[in-house]
């Protein structure tokens, strides 16, 4: 009577050898597998373990030696307004801004410091909010279009005349302009077409309407 031929490879559980006469060396036991998983959970958490009590309390562990080199929560002047953030190490200033403080005025537009949506003004000063470090201004006053305007919520004048000149398209780089402007004109309330044109040129209009924000500024200027 014929035998069933189990094949070449046959069951190592019984002891069997391949085809070539090899022993064969994949074990099939799904006990051997538990121990064995079973085994790398003990020896990893006892090497956790150990790390933590032989580190000490006087020394941090490398993760906390990488995230502690900044304090975390600071205080930001935005506005003229105190605020208390919790601010990641490589945190941008727009993102702080925008997600933290909720000024959601400021725009992110192309996030590489290069169109001047997320124009802010840090001491008199125009700054790309989105190449800028939040940790590196924490002792400076920053001004957001939320902050430019009256007591009584007017619009600032820039704000007027933009709107008068038909300058704000999609709108969406108007705040950064906005910024640029104000910052001009309270370093020279009275700038030539030439000055006017040098400071708004750091600002991209996806929409081409140059001319009306710098008519804008023009109107603004006769203003003061």
């Amino acid at each position: 009577m014929a035998q069933n031929n189990p094949g070449p490879y046959r069951d190592a559980e019984r002891g069997g050898a391949t085809g070539d006469g090899t022993t064969a060396i994949v074990q099939r036991s799904a006990t051997s597998r538990r121990a064995f998983i079973k085994g790398v959970i003990a020896s990893g958490a006892a090497a956790s373990a150990a790390g933590y009590l032989f580190r000490g309390p006087g020394i941090p562990s490398a993760h906390a030696q990488a995230t502690g080199t900044v304090e975390r929560l600071v205080t930001l002047n935005v506005n003229g307004a105190s605020r208390r953030v919790d601010v990641l190490p490589q945190e941008t200033l727009a993102h702080t801004i925008r997600y933290k403080l909720g000024l959601t005025g400021t725009k992110l537009g192309c996030d590489h410091g290069e169109c001047g949506a997320c124009t802010v003004i840090i001491e008199g000063i125009t700054v790309y909010s989105c190449t800028t470090l939040t940790h590196s201004v924490r002792d400076r006053k920053i001004t957001t279009i939320e902050g430019i305007e009256g007591p009584d919520g007017k619009l600032h004048k820039v704000q007027a005349a933009f709107v008068a000149e038909l300058g704000p398209q999609c709108g969406f780089c108007t705040s950064g302009q906005v910024m640029s402007a104000v910052a001009l004109l309270d370093h020279n309330p009275h700038p030539t077409v030439e000055e006017a044109r040098l400071a708004m040129s750091g600002n991209l209009c996806r929409c081409g309407a140059y001319d009306h924000y710098l008519r804008g500024v023009m109107r603004a200027a006769g203003e003061a």
